[in-house]
């Protein structure tokens, strides 16, 4: 699932570079995927947002057993 998962990030990833930020993938357990926000997104107040609205709808969509997109 781990793989899956990548997949879907790199998807969404060139939304966060553009606006200067990046997401790195840190693991999966039990359906919880668990990511650092880096660069812009790092310190956005926005983070939260993009996060639940943007990389966990995206990665819900393509992987149902998805079940939270965490930050650490």
């Amino acid at each position: 699932m781990k793989e899956k998962v990548q997949a879907a990030i790199d998807k969404v990833r060139p939304f966060l570079q553009r606006d200067g930020g990046d997401i790195e993938l840190i693991d999966v357990q039990d359906g919880i995927v668990k990511v650092k926000l880096q660069g812009a997104c790092g310190s956005c107040p926005m983070s939260m947002m993009t996060l639940k609205m943007g990389v966990e709808k995206q990665l819900k969509e393509e992987i149902p057993e998805v079940k939270e997109v965490v930050a650490i």
